[in-house]
């Protein structure tokens, strides 16, 4: 038996990567992670989680203007302070870092601070040099944000720069039209800039229910959010006065003071050295792998957003976990992709799990389509006409409820329960035949016509 370095070296400390590595060394694997960037990855890093903290600030925009209604003296201009929000939010991703970084030393992983990249089926060699070898190696080193080919584009920024601003614009444009450009565009807006969404296509969210994403559309443009559709970036120039001169097709220039790109994700597979390895990719730069997580290399596994199967935090742990119980623990597992919740964290917020109606009437044919479109009743006293609006798509024979989509206040915490049933292919009579929480806004669930 060859006498390698270590039985697992992983590439990317991020979800999947530490799952996999914190896995496999307790199932009793050598085990060891380079990382080149922080530990804990996109998510925590510079995505999900600090994204979702300045969701949570920009909430109290409407929030601190609600309160007038329900009887607080708040003051007609509150000041905001987007420095402190900022560097509480990267404070928090300092803890987050250290606290993924203590777990897998409990675990005796060994973390290395640098790059690594393959150089054979069982090498990999560090930044500094250094030559390592495993029996295994598992890639799992994320995305990266996708930029336009453009005149200018390096006066542009993506979702890792929009973080650490020093201060927020007055006028920003978002090139896309996908959840991180919907959840910026609510963040920014609420923080007071006029925000304009540029798309190639006339939809927005593609992949999610349409009436949901057309209550989205209605009401972002009735809280002044601007979109502008069948148009391609041209060029950004920046002027004398440090403005940003953006012109596209099929509209006319616009001058604004910041310019981000939401324009997908793309692998980090670019100079990894995976060819030296026989590992293949496809037409996006993605690592092609089996249902087991294997490359087409037999000792190299890839999990996460480096295969672009679905690029959601919990999926990846799920596959790296998956990964180790496979390989390591004894435990063949595999990862079911079929119902995976999502949700757009956008002003108001989106969610769905299982099949849109379109692809129901397209997959079974009879399709039976249930709906709740209300006020809730915090908006309807606040005075604010923002309706809420849950769909709920079932089997036309068999009543199996196959998909369930929302757009209002905390439906990603309701849709989380919600989803359970779905993926237990629950149908509408037993929605119906559980009693109503009342007064709630889950209760429509139930309540459905």
């Amino acid at each position: 038996m060859a006498d390698y370095d270590y039985d697992l070296f992983v590439i990317g400390a991020g979800s999947g990567g530490t799952r996999a590595s914190r896995v496999a060394a307790a199932h009793g694997a050598r085990v060891a992670v380079a990382e080149e960037y922080r530990v804990g990855g996109t998510c925590v890093i510079r995505g999900c989680v600090p994204k979702k903290l300045l969701v949570y600030g920009a909430h109290f925009a409407e929030d601190l203007k609600d309160a007038r209604r329900f009887g607080w003296q708040v003051p007609s201009e509150c000041e905001f302070s987007w420095e402190t929000l900022r560097d509480n939010v990267l404070a928090e991703v300092d803890r987050l870092n250290g606290a993924y970084k203590k777990t897998l030393e409990s675990h005796n992983v060994e973390i290395i601070d640098q790059r690594a990249v393959v150089t054979g089926p069982h090498s990999v060699r560090l930044a500094d040099g250094t030559e390592k070898t495993a029996e295994r190696i598992l890639i799992a080193v994320g995305a990266h944000p996708a930029v336009p080919s453009c005149p200018g584009h390096e006066h542009g920024i993506t979702s890792n720069e929009a973080f650490h601003l020093d201060a927020i614009p007055s006028r920003v444009l978002i090139a896309g039209a996908g959840y991180i450009a919907n959840e910026f565009a609510g963040v920014f807006h609420q923080f007071g800039a006029h925000v304009t969404l540029i798309n190639r296509s006339k939809d927005i969210l593609r992949g999610y229910d349409l009436t949901i994403r057309d209550r989205l559309l209605q009401i972002s443009m009735m809280k002044g959010i601007e979109f502008r559709f069948d148009a391609t970036f041209e060029g950004i120039e920046k002027m004398d006065d440090g403005c940003l001169k953006v012109s596209m097709s099929n509209h006319e220039p616009m001058i604004v003071d910041l310019v981000m790109f939401a324009t997908g994700r793309l692998p980090n597979t670019h100079g990894l050295g995976l060819e030296t390895a026989g590992v293949e990719l496809d037409d996006h730069g993605a690592i092609k792998v089996d249902e087991d997580n294997r490359s087409t290399c037999p000792s190299i596994y890839a999990v996460g957003d480096v295969t672009n199967r679905v690029q959601l935090t919990p999926v990846a742990i799920r596959e790296g976990q998956a990964f180790a119980d496979t390989v390591f623990g004894g435990k063949p597992t595999r990862v079911d992709y079929d119902c995976i919740p999502a949700a757009v964290f956008s002003h108001p917020p989106m969610a769905g799990v299982g099949m849109t109606e379109a692809q129901a009437r397209q997959t079974l044919g009879s399709v039976q389509v249930y709906t709740s479109d209300f006020r809730p009743m915090k908006n309807v006293l606040a005075g604010r006409e923002e309706r809420s609006l849950y769909k709920m798509v079932c089997d036309g024979d068999t009543g199996r409820v196959v998909g369930l989509h929302m757009i209002g206040p905390d439906v990603p915490e309701i849709l989380q329960a919600a989803a359970i049933a779905v993926k237990a292919g629950l149908t509408k009579a037993q929605f119906d035949a559980t009693v109503a929480l009342h007064p709630t806004m889950a209760e429509e669930l139930v309540l459905m016509r």
